[in-house]
């Protein structure tokens, strides 16, 4: 394989994914719809990933925390990857499937937003934490790769239409992008934040 044609295949393999962006952009309104809901009652989001999607949770939480868009407001998010403290306590001794559950137990409300991210596809304990949240009555939103299976545990599932988790963590930055700007729309239309619209 020549330069120009590995470098023409990368390219390739991000041309198809990016434009399902666009194709789902109704899937995508109507949960950014349901997020401004929420946070329109007082919920707050709560973000959780592995991996690189850990310091992602982290990015979205300070999108929504910190607009970098003067004069957008601010709104309450947190992400449950920065305490290593806990997340280690709760390993050693519920095992690394219930980081996140455990962690929502405590820390969320009926009326929060769980919003789980998996590039891969399928991940324990992400499932787990949406399944948790679910259980507890907040509004569920996964950004995933791969088959896009979250179990039951997702009002929203967001899936990045690729098998390849490179591309799949490009794709839910712009769509986590979107979501901060599509809540922010919302909100400059208070006449659409109904709770009833929502879930």
């Amino acid at each position: 394989m020549t330069a120009r044609t590995a470098v023409r295949e990368a390219f390739d393999r991000r041309t198809e994914p990016g434009r399902a962006v666009a194709a789902d952009a109704d899937a995508i309104a109507r949960a950014c719809h349901a997020m401004a809901v929420r946070f329109h009652a007082g919920g707050r989001l709560i973000v959780f990933g592995n991996g690189g999607a850990c310091t992602d949770a982290q990015h979205v939480a300070v999108e929504f925390v910190h607009p970098v868009v003067v004069g957008k407001r601010a709104l309450p998010a947190f992400a449950l990857t920065g305490d290593v403290a806990t997340l280690t306590a709760i390993a050693r001794t519920e095992g690394f499937d219930e980081v996140y559950a455990a962690q929502l137990r405590t820390l969320a409300r009926p009326d929060d937003i769980a919003l789980g991210l998996s590039d891969g596809g399928p991940c324990a304990n992400v499932r787990r934490g949406l399944a948790v949240a679910a259980e507890m009555g907040l509004l569920t939103v996964a950004l995933t790769g791969g088959d896009g299976d979250m179990g039951r545990g997702a009002d929203h599932v967001l899936r990045a239409r690729t098998a390849d988790p490179l591309v799949a963590k490009e794709v839910h930055v712009t769509v986590y992008h979107v979501l901060w700007e599509l809540v922010h729309v919302f909100f400059e239309h208070p006449g659409t934040l109904r709770r009833e619209t929502a879930r």
